[in-house]
């Protein structure tokens, strides 16, 4: 059996494919890994090359998140034109799934592990059921290795992996514990290892959302990184630089960047959030504690709070600036269903547009209480490109100097990106790439 699996671009495909991406989707390759040999896969990712739709496949598989919802269903109802199975699954077909039944054969609800070999099974014997679900969260123990040799295509950082899933905070803008659970599950340590070593790049990337949720685990997994000698950036958060020994063993081990959700610099907005953990006068003297360990903060911002007002677009880039956070990540709020965002602001009245493509953290979908919908794009399309305009990416240079190999050719990026007067979305229309995710 032939398969494709597609990771799809929600402005492909008129946009021209980029020159390289941060970095791939993770759902696909571990796929691909987990389909049996007899069958023959290739991986797809839109945003760095284009879907063959004339291609010999006999089922086609999409992930899909509310961003590229639209396009996925664009590609479903074109291989299913030419008479080929279509199989959706990700997050906004878990919260969604019979929406995303009008445009596919079968839906896969929840983490595919386990559920994809079944489906395959039943595919073979030609009985493919429209919805599979599993009761449980899967165990992270004996995953085979992602077939990351599958992908095409530049990204700056292609060796990605991931040790842990699911989260307990519950943030109520936030799918991931609606998605993976609010118990965080890990891989064995020795199986995280022995994957890092089947390839020999010496920059590699952990897609956790909080490597450090579990701080005995982060441990373990660090001490065991030290020997293999590589750099690594991940996500966490600053309470990790509340644990000297944690610090210091994730310096040893090679981290280099730590991807922290600050979300907001106003505490009102956290306590809304459920992010009460976060306490904005400690946030200077942590950000020095990773500097002082050589590891950069890459800070994540959303906008359109209800505390938000005009004025949290320059207060929050002079907190950036004040600071020293080496990179950001600016999002408007997106009301994901699924989420309690969703569920609240629907209830209120408040969601104006369901256009999925719309939902890809750069647009304004709903009426923010204490701006309007153009304050908040305009605000967001500010801070964007203030953030990576040259003089500001050259001041952060020299202080990053040591890392210039990954922070030159990420901040290039985003300058692009940022300089582009179709890339950032306008009023009304709809961003050039989908990098804000």
């Amino acid at each position: 059996m032939r398969i494709l699996l597609v990771a799809p671009d929600p402005n492909a495909p008129r946009r021209k494919k980029a020159w390289y991406v941060p970095f791939p989707q993770a759902s696909l390759p571990l796929l691909a890994a987990l389909t049996p040999s007899r069958h023959e896969v290739r991986i797809v990712d839109e945003r760095v090359e284009d879907v063959d739709f004339d291609g010999s496949y006999d089922l086609v598989g999409i992930t899909v998140m509310s961003a590229t919802a639209a396009r996925a269903y664009q590609i479903a109802d074109e291989f299913r034109k030419r008479g080929v199975k279509v199989v959706l699954g990700g997050i906004h077909p878990t919260a969604l799934p019979e929406e995303a039944k009008e445009h596919a054969d079968s839906v896969v609800i929840g983490e595919a592990e386990g559920l994809w070999e079944k489906l395959l099974e039943d595919y073979e014997r030609g009985t493919l059921q429209p919805f599979y679900k599993r009761e449980n969260f899967p165990s992270l123990a004996g995953l085979p290795h992602s077939r990351l040799d599958l992908l095409q295509g530049r990204y700056l950082l292609k060796h990605v992996f991931q040790t842990t899933r699911g989260c307990p905070h519950a943030c109520g803008f936030c799918s991931v514990s609606a998605f993976m659970g609010r118990k965080y599950r890990h891989r064995p340590v020795e199986e995280v290892i022995e994957e890092i070593q089947q390839y020999s790049s010496r920059m590699i990337g952990f897609l956790d959302d909080n490597i450090v949720g579990n701080p005995a685990y982060s441990r373990e997994l660090f001490r065991a990184l030290i020997p293999l000698k590589r750099k690594w950036v991940s996500q966490g958060t600053l309470r990790m630089a509340e644990d000297e020994e944690l610090l210091r063993l994730a310096a040893q081990s090679g981290c280099i960047a730590l991807f922290v959700g600050f979300e907001s610099v106003n505490e009102e907005n956290l306590r809304e959030m459920h992010k009460s953990f976060h306490r904005v006068d400690q946030y200077r003297k942590l950000i020095d504690r990773f500097h002082q360990h050589g590891i950069m903060v890459i800070g994540s911002f959303v906008f359109g709070f209800d505390e938000d007002d005009p004025g949290v677009f320059r207060r929050t880039l002079r907190f950036i600036e004040d600071t020293k956070i080496d990179f950001a990540q600016f999002s408007i709020l997106t009301p994901l269903p699924g989420t309690e965002v969703f569920h609240q602001l629907r209830a209120q009245g408040r969601i104006f547009s369901f256009d999925w493509s719309k939902y890809d953290f750069a647009h304004v979908v709903y009426q923010p209480a204490k701006m309007t919908p153009q304050e908040l794009q305009e605000g967001y399309n500010f801070v964007f490109r203030e953030f990576y305009s040259l003089p500001r990416i050259a001041r952060r240079l020299l202080r990053n100097w040591r890392y210039l190999h990954y922070f030159l050719p990420a901040s290039l990026y985003y300058h692009w990106v940022a300089s582009h007067p179709k890339s950032l979305p306008q009023e009304g229309k709809r961003p050039l790439t989908g990098m804000v995710y």
